[in-house]
């Protein structure tokens, strides 16, 4: 992934207890800033999303797009962009570290749009996403 944005926070739950979360995402609605509609296209053999189309509706950015999913049990689940209409493409991981009944999650993001915009823009941008995504799933978690 290159030119990405990254950040990390600490949710206190177990690594198993987070990937639950992050791999179900039927309710992302629920917890996930922006997000109108998720629905899973592919699934595997090991019943965890292959394919995931999102309905995004964060102002400015509105856009109907599909990630592939690939998951490493409960260490790290990466996404690329299989189709978007805003999006050219859009590289991510959730990566999770074991601190003992306490999970420190990473969130990487790189994304490019069909739209010009100042590549400071950009990751600020990526910056609002991700963090507003880990507070999401941190408190999601920790609600659980």
């Amino acid at each position: 992934m290159a030119d990405q944005t990254t950040s990390t926070i600490v949710i206190e739950a177990a690594p198993s207890a987070v990937m639950a979360v992050i791999a179900d995402f039927k309710s992302y609605p629920a917890w996930a800033k922006g997000m109108q509609e998720v629905s899973v296209v592919e699934t595997g053999v090991d019943g965890r999303a292959e394919q995931v189309r999102f309905v995004l509706d964060v102002a400015p950015i509105k856009d109907e797009y599909t990630l592939a999913y690939d998951w490493d049990d409960d260490r790290q689940v990466t996404w690329s962009l299989v189709k978007g209409n805003l999006l050219r493409s859009m590289d991510g991981a959730y990566v999770l570290r074991d601190l003992g009944g306490r999970t420190e999650v990473t969130y990487r993001l790189a994304l490019d749009l069909s739209i010009p915009l100042i590549g400071m823009l950009k990751r600020k941008g990526e910056k609002v996403l991700i963090d507003t995504a880990l507070r999401g799933l941190k408190q999601r978690v920790e609600k659980k």
